[in-house]
C-alpha cells in the first residue's frame, strides 16, 4: 500500500498532501473489504466513515484530543490510522485485534464498546473532566442515526446543551433525514456555515460592532437577530439548537475537504457544544454493500466478487423466525417486537407476512419491553426478540413493567452463551444469572430446533407471566436419539438411577453426552440430566440426583447467581450427602475467540467435562 504503509500514527495522516487523501481512502476501503471477507465483521458501517475518520485524524490530535466511536462497529479505519495496520489482518481472530474499540489495544481507544447510544454521555463526562482540570483538548463523539434512536443519546444531549461544555457531536446520518433543509441555497449555506473563515469573520464582526461607542452592543444584537431570522427562514429551527447546541450541516460526509473545514470550525466554538451533521452512504465503495447495507452490516466470511456468504444455512435465529411465523398464522394475538435487529434475530419474514403485527422500535430495548407490557395488557401476545447482551439494558423494565405486573409476554433471547469473535461486549453469559434473580419469571433453554419449538409453544400457551426462551448463536449440535423424557422440564441420557450425574442445559448438552459416552467406556456409571426449564428448576430433577455419589454441573454462563448455584442450593436444602462441583465462567468477562476455543478454555467441551469428571 502506497500510503497505509507509511502511517504508524495519526500524526502521519497530517503529513500527507491534501491531494493524496482520496487515495488513502481508497486503500482503506480495499483493506476493509479484503479483511472482512475473510474474517467476518462489520463492513457497511465501516465503509461509510472512511473519509470522516481520515478528516478526524487530520484535524485532531489523538489521543490528546478524545475521539469516541458510538457502538464501535465503525472503528476499523480508525484502527488502520492509529498504528494497527500491520495487525489488521488479525481482527476478530483469537489473540488478534478486537472488532470494536478496546483500551487495552491502543491509547487511541477510549472505551470498550459494542452497545449503542453511549458516546455522547461518555464524551460529556470527558469534556467536563477537561473543564475541571483546565485542559484545552477537544472531545468528539461520533454517533450514527441508528444509535440516535436510543433514549440514552437524548438524555446526554439534554445535559450537554444545558451545561455548555466544549464538545463536538458528529451525527453520521446515512439513512434517515433529521433536518428539513431543502434546496440548493440551504445546501450552499450549510457548507459556508461550516467554514472556519465564516466563524473568523463572524467573530471579528462582533468584536468590531461591540467597540462602537453607545450603539455598538445594540447593533451587534440586531445583526444577531436578523441573521437568526434569515437562517430560520431557510433552515427552520433545529431540534439540536433548541437543546443548546450549535448546529452545523448537513454536509457531504465523503468530501474530505469539507469535513476538515467543518471540523476546524467546530474546534473554534468554545462556549457551547456543537452538533455536526454529516450525510454518508453506508457501504460506500462496495456495490453489494451499498445496495444492501443491512445485509452487510455484520457479515460472516463472503466472496468479494459475488457478495455471497461462504456459508449460509439453518441456525437458531432463522428457525425462531420460521417458528414464530407459523405460530402467528394460527394466533392473531402474536406480535413480534425488535430493537433494530429484524435481520439479526430472524424476523424479516415476519415483518413481510404480518406487517401490522411487527414493530421495530429502533435501538430502544427499554421501550420495547414496556411497549410489550402495553400490548399484553391490551390482550395481545408480544414476543420481543433480542440479543442476550442487549437485554441487559432493560433489566428494570423486565422487573417493574413485566414480572411485577404478571403480564404474559415472551422474551426470545438470541445469542445466549458464547458468541465467539464478536467479543467481550457480545458474549451472552449474564442473562441466565440476572433473569434467575427476578421473581415470577420462567426461563427455558432449548438444545435443538425441535426443543426451541416446544419451548415457544409452552411459553405461549402453557405458562403465565413473563417467559424467556434463550437460545445460542449458530447451528444446533448433534445429540443422541435414546434420551429419556422424564418430564417436560428435564430429560436424562443414560440410566434413570446412576451413581454419578452430569447436569447441564442449552447447547453444551451435546458435549455432556459425548463426555458421558467416554466415561461409560471407562467403566464409570454416569448419566446426563438436561434441564429444559432452568427457572424454576424442577424439584423432581433435583430429587433424581440425591442418591448419587457425584454431581457435576456445567454451565455456559457466569457462575455468580447462575443456574448451577441454584441447583447446588436446592441440593443443600435436600440434605444431599455426595459431592457437587460446578463448572462455569468464573465471574469475569469473556475474551473474543472462536466458540470452540472458549469451550476448551472453560472446560465446557467434551474433553474438559471428561477431565473434570475423572479428577480425584
Amino acid at each position: 500500500m502506497k500510503y497505509l504503509d507509511k502511517i504508524n500514527s495519526p500524526s502521519d495522516v497530517k503529513k500527507l498532501d491534501k491531494k493524496d487523501l482520496p487515495e488513502l481512502a481508497k486503500e482503506c476501503r480495499e483493506v476493509l473489504i479484503e479483511t472482512v471477507s475473510k474474517n467476518g465483521g462489520h463492513l457497511a458501517s465501516n465503509l461509510g466513515v472512511v473519509e470522516l475518520t481520515i478528516a478526524l485524524h487530520r484535524v485532531f490530535c489523538s489521543p490528546k484530543d478524545k475521539i469516541i466511536w458510538d457502538v464501535g462497529h465503525q472503528c476499523y479505519t480508525h484502527k488502520l490510522l492509529t498504528g494497527r495496520y500491520n495487525e489488521f489482518s488479525t481482527i476478530r481472530t483469537e489473540n488478534g485485534l478486537s472488532g470494536f474499540t478496546k483500551p487495552d489495544e491502543s491509547e487511541h481507544d477510549l472505551f470498550y464498546s459494542g452497545h449503542s447510544s453511549v458516546s455522547i454521555s461518555q464524551a460529556l463526562g470527558l469534556a467536563t473532566a477537561n473543564s475541571l482540570k483546565n485542559e484545552k483538548n477537544t472531545t468528539v463523539a461520533v454517533i450514527g442515526d441508528g444509535a440516535f434512536t436510543g433514549g440514552l443519546a437524548y438524555e446526554a444531549l439534554n445535559n450537554a446543551g444545558r451545561v455548555g461544555k466544549r464538545l463536538i457531536v458528529i451525527l453520521n446520518d446515512n439513512e434517515m433525514s433529521i433536518s428539513k433543509n431543502v434546496g440548493s441555497v440551504a445546501r450552499y449555506l450549510a457548507v459556508i456555515r461550516s467554514s472556519p473563515r465564516y466563524y473568523k469573520l463572524k467573530e471579528n464582526t462582533e468584536k468590531a460592532l461591540n467597540k462602537i461607542p453607545l450603539v455598538g452592543a445594540g447593533l451587534s444584537e440586531l445583526v444577531y437577530k436578523l441573521k437568526t431570522r434569515l437562517k430560520n427562514m431557510i433552515y427552520k429551527s433545529t431540534f439540536f439548537e433548541d437543546l443548546g447546541f450549535r448546529y452545523m450541516g448537513p454536509i457531504d460526509g465523503h468530501n474530505i475537504d469539507q469535513l476538515c473545514e467543518a471540523l476546524e470550525s467546530a474546534k473554534m466554538i468554545k462556549d457551547m457544544p456543537v452538533l455536526l451533521h454529516i450525510n454518508t452512504i453506508k457501504g460506500k465503495g462496495y456495490d453489494f454493500a451499498e445496495k444492501d447495507p443491512s445485509e452487510f452490516h455484520g457479515v460472516s466470511k463472503f466472496n468479494i466478487n459475488t457478495g455471497e456468504p461462504i456459508y449460509s444455512g439453518k441456525n437458531f435465529s432463522s428457525e425462531f423466525g420460521r417458528l414464530i411465523c407459523d405460530m402467528a398464522h394460527n394466533d392473531k394475538r402474536i406480535c413480534a417486537v425488535t430493537a433494530a435487529m429484524a435481520l439479526g434475530t430472524g424476523l424479516n419474514d415476519f415483518s413481510l407476512n404480518f406487517p401490522e403485527r411487527f414493530f421495530d422500535v429502533g435501538i430502544a430495548e427499554e421501550h420495547a419491553v414496556t411497549f410489550c407490557a402495553g400490548l399484553a395488557k391490551g390482550g395481545m401476545l408480544p414476543v420481543f426478540s433480542v440479543y442476550s447482551t442487549f437485554l441487559q439494558r432493560c433489566f428494570d423494565q423486565v422487573v417493574h413493567d413485566g414480572t411485577m405486573q404478571n403480564l404474559h409476554m415472551i422474551l426470545a433471547i438470541d445469542r445466549a452463551g458464547f458468541v465467539g469473535e464478536d467479543g467481550v461486549s457480545h458474549q451472552g453469559i449474564l442473562d441466565a444469572s440476572f433473569l434467575n434473580s427476578i421473581p415470577g419469571i420462567t426461563v427455558f433453554s432449548p438444545t435443538t430446533y425441535e426443543g426451541l419449538r416446544q419451548c415457544l409453544v409452552r411459553a405461549a400457551y402453557h405458562t403465565q407471566g413473563v417467559v424467556a426462551v434463550r437460545y445460542p448463536r449458530g447451528e444446533e449440535k448433534p445429540i443422541p436419539e435414546n434420551i429419556v423424557n422424564v418430564s417436560e422440564n428435564y430429560d436424562i441420557y443414560g440410566n434413570i438411577k446412576a451413581k454419578n450425574y452430569i447436569v447441564t442445559y442449552g447447547r453444551i448438552f451435546s458435549h455432556a453426552c459425548t463426555a458421558r459416552d467416554l466415561l461409560i467406556k471407562d467403566g464409570r456409571d454416569f448419566s446426563v440430566i438436561r434441564l429444559n426449564r432452568i427457572k424454576p428448576i424442577d424439584r423432581q430433577a433435583v430429587g433424581q440426583t440425591l442418591g448419587s455419589e457425584n454431581i457435576y454441573f456445567f454451565e455456559e454462563g457466569i457462575k455468580n447467581g447462575g443456574i448451577g448455584e441454584t441447583f447446588g442450593e436446592l441440593l443443600a436444602e435436600s440434605s444431599y450427602k455426595g459431592n457437587y462441583r460446578l463448572t462455569a465462567v468464573d465471574n469475569h468477562f469473556v475474551r473474543h475467540a472462536p466458540v470452540s476455543k472458549l469451550y476448551e478454555e472453560y472446560m465446557l467441551d467434551a474433553d474438559g467435562m471428561y477431565k473434570i469428571c475423572t479428577e480425584k
